[in-house]
Formats: C-alpha cells, sequence, structure tokens
C-alpha cells in the first residue's frame, strides 16, 4: 500500500514493480494486490496489465481497512465465538481481559490511515540520509 500511495504517476505502478522493490515474488503479490482489489483499496488505472492506484485517498484509508483486507481480526477464539467456549455464558475474568484487549487493537488500527503512515516514514527515511 505504501508503494502505491508512494508512486505519483497517473498511471500507477506496476505490480512487477512493487514485487521488484519489496523484494517478493509476483505470485505472493498476486494474492496480496486480490485482497486489497477486493476490499476496495486499490484498483487498476486502465485494463489488465496497467498500473494500481488507491481507489480512494490515503488519508481515508485506516490501517484497520488494510489489516482486514487479509483476514478479520481473532485475538481469541472465545470473543469473536460465543459458542467456542462452554464458559461464554459465565463471567470468565479472562474473557473480559480480551474483549478489552480486542476494542483497544481495533481502535488503534482504526485511528490511524495510510496518510500517516507514509509520513513517518519519509521522516524515518530522512534519518537514514
Amino acid at each position: 500500500m505504501i508503494e502505491i500511495a508512494d508512486c505519483q504517476s497517473s498511471e500507477g505502478i506496476l505490480q512487477k514493480d512493487i514485487a521488484q522493490r519489496q523484494q517478493i515474488s509476483v505470485k505472493y503479490l498476486d494474492y496480496i494486490v486480490g485482497a486489497l482489489k477486493l476490499k476496495g483499496l486499490i484498483r487498476n488505472v486502465g485494463g489488465r496489465g496497467s498500473g494500481y492506484v488507491l481507489a480512494r485517498p490515503a488519508i481515508e484509508i485506516t490501517m484497520l481497512d488494510i489489516y482486514t483486507a487479509f483476514e478479520s481480526i481473532l485475538v481469541v477464539q472465545c470473543v469473536s465465538d460465543e459458542t467456542f467456549c462452554e464458559r461464554s455464558s459465565l463471567c470468565c475474568k479472562a474473557k473480559l481481559y480480551w474483549k478489552q484487549f480486542h476494542r483497544q487493537f481495533v481502535e488503534m488500527l482504526a485511528g490511524r490511515n495510510l496518510e500517516q503512515i507514509m509520513q513517518e516514514t519519509i521522516d524515518d527515511c530522512a534519518l537514514c540520509d
């Protein structure tokens, strides 16, 4: 997402270029791109073989959007599935902790957007130069 957000070209960035820059296989990137497209976070500029751009401004894309493009948030099974544990109907002190942890994790992801991450990346890279 950072590579796509960082691309200034109106033609977007090609998948092969993302794979090369991130040193990952194009096949693995196919999975990533598919999930991001399905979630509506990126889109092709043109038809097949064209570059990718963000589907909406980086400031509107939260880290929760990106995270949940690949998997749901599951801290522990009993928080998401009441039938998982027979103690769910009882007062389970551990479950109360994990529910709070789950809520805080979601809030943390929802509270950060891609624009903020991009700025931090720029700031961090400036320290290395």
